[in-house]
């Protein structure tokens, strides 16, 4: 079984094959929470390098503002409406892209509920909010790699990267809800990575820090709060989604076949320096 699968537009390229491993040209790239934020950078970024996002997010409006935005730079996109938190929102997605292209050759797991959480100590968190937190940022997780890998294991290629959180071996105080969804997200990596392998299909995290994006975060980083975490790092100045963009590709490529089962820091030293 072949770890690259070969398209049209790779046979008649004249790439040579070890640019092919880096490359991400033609592959359906599904990125839970793409309407904003890391999922918008990712899923920009993503055209840009020739593959074909599939940008699901629970605001329509923001999906397709993204998609938008990529045709308008000559780039291929697909916007879907969806809750990760729901089973039958989830398979209808998958289907829709299945449906429309054919195949699932890469998911993103980014969806994710934080930025308007408020700090407070664990035993103050309502059961409610924290119920809403592990739905969206554990089960979602589930659902949606549920969700694709028939067609991953139909191609014998597949790989799914899931977005965890520096915040877990940190140990952060007052978003116990989150750094348990995020810590949950590693352990389904780890057993996942186990279960698909012999179906060419890797799993991988990463262990993102502090990023600053387009999304208001002052309610959890506050001006002092971000120098805090600058000056703990290697790389002395705050992180940018770009940042990220090269390891969650690499991590799609065929050059990455052998990597799975992996929890990978990408947060200027942050946690090296601790």
């Amino acid at each position: 079984m072949s770890d690259t699968i070969i398209t049209h537009t790779e046979k008649d390229s004249g790439v040579p094959a070890i640019a092919r491993d880096f490359s991400v040209t033609d592959r359906i790239v599904i990125i839970t929470g793409g309407g904003q934020g890391l999922g918008r950078e990712f899923a920009r970024q993503f055209a840009a390098a020739g593959a074909i996002p599939v940008i699901a997010d629970i605001n329509e409006k923001n999906a397709r503002a993204v998609a938008e935005e990529i045709t308008a730079a000559g780039g291929r996109a697909l916007p879907i409406a969806v809750d990760v938190s729901n089973k039958e929102s989830v398979d209808a997605m998958a289907a829709a892209v299945v449906n429309q292209f054919g195949r699932i050759d890469v998911l993103v797991n980014n969806a994710s509920i934080f930025a308007t959480l408020q700090k407070r100590p664990f035993d103050q968190i309502p059961v409610s909010e924290w119920e809403t937190v592990l739905k969206v940022n554990v089960t979602g997780v589930f659902l949606c790699t549920c969700a694709v890998i028939a067609s991953m294991r139909e191609q014998g290629w597949g790989r799914v990267v899931s977005i965890a959180s520096d915040a877990v071996p940190k140990g952060v105080a007052n978003y116990l809800h989150y750094v348990a969804s995020k810590a949950a997200v590693i352990g389904m990596t780890n057993s996942m990575a186990r279960e698909l392998g012999a179906s060419g299909i890797t799993v991988n995290a990463i262990r993102p820090g502090a990023v600053a994006t387009e999304v208001d975060r002052t309610v959890n980083h506050t001006v002092e709060a971000r120098k805090r975490i600058v000056d703990m790092q290697c790389i002395p100045r705050v992180m940018v989604p770009t940042d990220l963009v090269g390891l969650v590709m690499f991590l799609c490529t065929p050059a990455a076949a052998f990597i799975t089962g992996q929890t990978i820091a990408c947060d200027g030293g942050y946690t090296h320096s601790s």
